[in-house]
């Protein structure tokens, strides 16, 4: 079993067409029986954690993730409180997706360090579940933080924390501390071989349940003709993260070099083979980002709305 999910926004534009266009894609997933929705964070745009509360009021079903709000820029107890609102409001539908992000976005945009990105993420951790699992005082006090800041509110259900974990010591981390990771950038020998051992290792070791494995890749609905143009366009308008140091070990785990090489793309039976080897590989979850191709602006909302049905179908057949 693996649960089919969508990536929603961020996508170029006005921002109040923006709002409108994500909202009227979260009700395309639930409405479609998708199981999840996954909203990236990224430097240049909206608030995960905003547009999660703001998609719970149109919806009442669907799991509503961020896909990854980075540790650095707040405080764990500032993230953590935040989180639990969202949380509430969605009627306790969020799937927290954090992580330690990269160099470019913390120290060069940011103007914060980055020499010590697991150390922190741990000690952050401890913090986080802290406050996540109230109401209560959190009293937490190691290498990083010093808290002693009480809660009055604590989860309305279970709050699963997911980790951007790439590396040996971050998937440990993930395993020993939080509910699964949120990868980016692998393709199914890098999950199979390296992901998934190590953190469900690291998981039975410190006790936890089976973690989840969330796999984002882009997939295009098109004819097999066309499966090379689908690629050179995933490579063309979603490579900019390739030249990320943590990216590029992750790929070395694996058999692809470029994003465009873990596209999903061909015919239907082409994207459920594929879809269906990452599940063997491992991963619970599958984060899709939908990958139009056109040469007009038409074609593409046609390829979209392709995909889109697509999608739906499968979603029900990999259940």
């Amino acid at each position: 079993m693996v649960r089919i999910g969508v990536m929603i926004g961020p996508e170029r534009g006005d921002t109040a067409r923006k709002v409108t266009r994500m909202l009227d894609d979260i009700e395309w997933a639930e409405s479609a029986g998708l199981d999840t929705a996954w909203i990236p964070q990224i430097p240049t745009d909206l608030d995960a954690l905003i547009t999660v509360a703001l998609m719970g009021t149109r919806t009442s079903r669907i799991e509503l993730g961020t896909a990854v709000v980075p540790l650095a820029a707040q405080h764990p107890i500032a993230l953590a409180r935040q989180a639990l609102s969202a949380h509430a409001a969605t009627g306790g539908r969020l799937a927290l997706g954090v992580g330690p992000s990269h160099h470019w976005i913390v120290t060069e945009m940011l103007g914060l360090p980055y020499d010590k990105p697991a150390a922190y993420t741990r000690d952050y951790l401890e913090v986080l579940n802290a406050a996540c699992h109230g109401p209560g005082p959190v009293d937490v006090v190691n290498e990083t933080f010093t808290v002693h800041n009480p809660l009055d509110f604590g989860p309305v259900a279970p709050m699963p924390v997911l980790v951007a974990a790439l590396g040996p010591v971050m998937l440990r981390i993930a395993g020993e501390q939080a509910d699964g990771t949120i990868l980016w950038m692998a393709d199914e020998r890098a999950i199979a071989d390296h992901v998934t051992p190590r953190i469900t290792a690291a998981a039975e070791a410190a006790g936890r349940p089976a973690p989840r494995i969330v796999a984002g890749l882009p997939v295009c609905l098109c004819k097999p003709s066309e499966t090379d143009a689908a690629r050179e366009r995933a490579n063309r308008i979603l490579a900019e993260a390739e030249t990320s140091p943590n990216y590029q070990r992750l790929l070395d785990r694996g058999d692809a070099t470029t994003i465009g090489d873990i596209c999903v793309a061909g015919d239907e039976d082409a994207i459920a083979a594929g879809l269906r080897r990452y599940a063997e590989a491992g991963a619970t979850d599958l984060s899709v980002r939908l990958l139009p191709i056109g040469d007009t602006l038409d074609d593409l909302r046609a390829s979209k709305r392709r995909t889109r049905e697509m999608l739906a179908e499968l979603a029900k057949e990999l259940r």
